[in-house]
């Protein structure tokens, strides 16, 4: 019916519709789920489908001998192969444990060796870490024995569970999601009795199938254990079943072993309230909302709130008297005394978070100002360091400079001294002339150059004086008018301003105005040290300026006046630091002007 062959039983065969089944002559192999088509091997490729089958049975052999064969070279090996495979093991392992852990955000706990548990923000690790309320758990140290207490849905079995969980995970090798420093103590066993396990099959009530386990725990148990116990004492007569749970825990606590358990019985409430050894933990619970807050609190027994909680919803007055008379007088004192203490205990831990959040603001706060100290206190001793430094090195130029004085001096003393040895009578007017000329230039040129060298020496010793180490500067110590020198400025400042509440104080520099931080100042200038340096700065040269004239008028002079009264003027225009000033002269033989052509402008 289709032009195409097709295969049934590892055999070739093509599909015929049924009425024509009897047109080709072979075997029939298959028929169709319909029954239209039947898959017919036509005799005439009967021998070839054989053919083809033995060569496969050959083709099967042959690779059963190439795998043999190879099998037997691996042989000598076979045992480091089986090495390789346990380490294979044992990496993945490795490798699955660390990418568990990294999916909780867990950590690895420490292990000690004084049988006590503490989980600082221990999760569940079965629940999502979004929703997942930590807990803070402790046993061992001061109490062996902890009674959780609570409404229901309040948590207490989440946190049995999570403990147990927790310790199994790290007597497991594996990192538990908790804080690190979290620590757990190697047990021999960790037993558990949590959940309903009544059987009608086997005739277990809820009561019997809890104490058929805890039986078998018993019977198990040493003193280096961790049991965890769920609703213990429940199913059965609340008074009875109240003193054989009283008593089961006293058991435990006497053999050493740590327990947790999760009740509603008033009675070991009590009893763990005045027993050594025994301490109350509470599933906090919103009674408002009708919702638990899934945060445990060690030292504070829990309320149940059946009748709170049911008022909630909707049970009326009439019956919620009814059961409070009910109840003995005693009873409700003590219900109403754990209330007491347990707003008290919500109260102390809420006061608790928000001291410790202050504390660690004030703490961040205190590295913070240490570290400016510190860091200020760097600055001061690199100041200080700079400051010697320059200071040195101002001795140490000032030396070179008296030093280079001192040696032009004596080579002018020893060029004046040369004239002694001179024969002034034998020597014409014109030659005494010029030697008296050349003296004179070279006295002239050595004294500007002994009093720029002096001059440079004086003003930065006199700046040094005035720049110094930069004291912890505070408001307090400034005043308005106050001079300053500022550490980015030359000029001194003028304290114009004290107001605001910043470290700012707004000065003057010339005719500018800024605010400047109290650290970029320097020193305060007082008036000797602002008189002493305006003296040796300018002083002089400013005295100079308002009296040396821009001219100069030599006519009627001869040239050997006219040259004493020149070079006295030259002397004073260049201490004046006069760029451009006027000699007036006659026009006569031009000498003078030959003389002092260096210092005239075309």
């Amino acid at each position: 019916m289709d032009p195409i062959i097709t295969i049934r039983n590892d055999r070739y065969v093509i599909p015929i519709k049924e009425e024509f089944r009897g047109n080709i002559k072979g075997f029939i192999h298959d028929i169709s789920s319909s029954g239209s088509t039947v898959f017919i091997e036509p005799m005439n490729v009967f021998e070839l489908n054989n053919k083809i089958n033995n060569l496969k049975i050959q083709e099967s052999i042959e690779i059963s001998k190439i795998l043999s064969n190879l099998s037997s070279l691996l042989f000598p090996i076979c045992s480091e192969l089986n090495r390789n495979i346990d380490l294979i093991g044992i990496l993945d392992f490795i490798f699955a444990k660390a990418k568990f852990a990294n999916s909780m955000n867990a950590t690895m706990p420490n292990i000690n060796n004084e049988k006590f548990i503490y989980l600082e923000k221990a999760r569940h690790p079965l629940i999502d870490k979004s929703t997942v309320v930590p807990i803070d758990i402790e046993i061992g140290k001061n109490y062996s024995s902890l009674i959780i207490t609570g409404p229901n849905t309040g948590g207490k079995t989440v946190a049995l569970k999570t403990v147990g969980l927790l310790t199994l995970m790290a007597l497991s090798g594996l990192h538990i999601p908790a804080k690190e420093n979290s620590s757990i103590y190697v047990f021999d066993n960790v037993f558990v009795d949590i959940g309903d396990e009544q059987s009608i099959g086997e005739s277990l009530s809820t009561f019997s199938a809890h104490m058929f386990n805890i039986v078998d725990i018993l019977n198990k148990l040493t003193s280096n254990c961790l049991v965890l116990l769920d609703e213990l004492g429940s199913g059965t007569d609340p008074v009875e079943g109240a003193s054989l749970a009283t008593a089961i825990l006293e058991y435990l606590n006497k053999a050493g072993v740590l327990t947790i358990a999760t009740t509603h019985y008033q009675e070991i409430k009590n009893y763990a309230l005045v027993t050594h050894g025994f301490e109350n933990a509470s599933s906090e619970f919103d009674i408002e909302n009708l919702k638990p807050t899934y945060k445990l609190l060690i030292g504070i027994p829990g309320k149940s709130n059946a009748f709170s909680i049911s008022k909630k919803i909707g049970l009326c007055d009439e019956i919620l008297n009814i059961a409070k008379s009910y109840l003995k007088q005693d009873s409700i004192d003590i219900e109403e005394l754990l209330k007491n203490i347990y707003d008290d205990k919500i109260e102390i831990e809420r006061e608790k978070d928000e001291i410790t959040k202050n504390l660690n603001q004030i703490e961040l706060l205190r590295k913070t100002l240490e570290k400016e100290v510190i860091l200020k206190s760097d600055n001061e001793l690199k100041r200080i360091d700079k400051a010697k430094l320059d200071a040195k090195n101002i001795i140490l130029s000032a030396k070179e400079e008296a030093n280079s004085t001192i040696k032009d001096i004596e080579e002018i003393y020893s060029n004046w001294k040369m004239i002694d040895e001179i024969d002034l009578e034998n020597l014409s007017d014109a030659e005494i002339g010029k030697l008296v000329r050349n003296l004179r230039n070279y006295s002239i040129k050595n004294a500007n150059k002994l009093r720029n060298s002096l001059n440079s020496s004086l003003t930065s010793i006199v700046s040094e004086e005035i720049v110094t180490h930069n004291p912890h500067f505070n408001k307090n110590m400034l005043k308005v008018g106050m001079k300053l020198k500022l550490s980015n400025f030359n000029d001194p400042a003028t304290i114009i301003s004290l107001s605001g509440k910043s470290n700012k104080v707004l000065v003057q520099i010339g005719s500018a105005k800024m605010n400047i931080d109290l650290q970029d100042i320097s020193n305060i200038i007082t008036d000797k040290q602002l008189n002493t340096t305006t003296i040796r700065k300018g002083t002089n040269t400013n005295l100079k300026s308002k009296s040396v004239s821009t001219e100069i008028n030599v006519i009627g002079q001869n040239v050997d006046e006219a040259c004493f009264i020149i070079d006295k003027y030259l002397d004073d225009c260049i201490l004046a630091k006069l760029k451009t000033v006027r000699i007036v002269h006659g026009k006569g033989t031009g000498k003078l002007r030959t003389r002092y052509s260096y210092f005239f402008t075309q």
